[in-house]
């Protein structure tokens, strides 16, 4: 598979962050004294930027939108410890990726401030040739980000492929006219991607590094 671009989505796919934010919208809602939704629901909306994600999930509290999108932010930086590590075989790829010359992005619904520290925590910065959050673009499955990046690139949609843990990211894919990888790490099962446009599904880093690197 002779990509000149490849694009990582961040939660559940770079990030085992799932868990953490999942806790983090609960415990800002129970701030915003909000009735807490379920697990499914909130994995559900993980990918879309904070704002939209917030009215998905409260839409009959939309005079507490702010708060709740303040509350989250706060929590999650400063409150919440579950931890969240980078996946096992995430930077090994990422190297062999890059010594193969091909363009490596991030398209995410993290904040730039976010993106930006997490990146630096974890030594992966100057892996990413340019990256894409909801501070810059259209929040996800809208194709914005993946079109910034491409025309930023200047790579064809033909020649890129995005890999997320998503049906949001799958969609995101599709709408903009790239292949896409599910990865079965974070919120959607190898069900539920398969009943996406996904090309193909990988359960770990080692099977999506024998399809990116055959």
């Amino acid at each position: 598979m002779q990509y000149k671009c490849v694009i990582f989505d961040w939660d559940g796919t770079v990030m085992d962050s799932v868990p953490k934010i999942v806790n983090t919208i609960h415990l800002a809602a129970k701030s915003c004294n909000i009735t807490p939704v379920s697990d499914s629901e909130v994995k559900s909306i993980i990918g879309l930027s904070l704002p939209v994600a917030m009215q998905v999930l409260f839409p009959h509290h939309e005079d507490k939108a702010e708060s709740l999108a303040n509350a989250y932010k706060y929590i999650y930086s400063n409150e919440d410890d579950t931890p969240s590590p980078i996946f096992e075989g995430v930077e090994s790829l990422l190297g062999k990726l890059r010594d193969r010359g091909v363009k490596i992005a991030v398209a995410t619904g993290k904040s730039r401030t976010g993106l930006n520290r997490l990146m630096a925590q974890n030594g992966l910065t100057d892996y990413f040739v340019t990256t894409r959050t909801a501070c810059e673009a259209e929040s996800k499955p809208h194709p914005d980000m993946l079109l910034q990046i491409l025309t930023e690139l200047g790579v064809d949609a033909k020649d890129t492929v995005m890999v997320g843990d998503s049906v949001i990211d799958m969609n995101l894919a599709s709408n903009a006219g790239v292949d896409a990888i599910g990865v079965t790490l974070g919120v959607a099962s190898r069900d539920e991607l398969s009943q996406t446009s996904a090309a193909h599904i990988c359960d770990n880093y080692q099977d999506l590094s024998n399809l990116l690197l055959a």
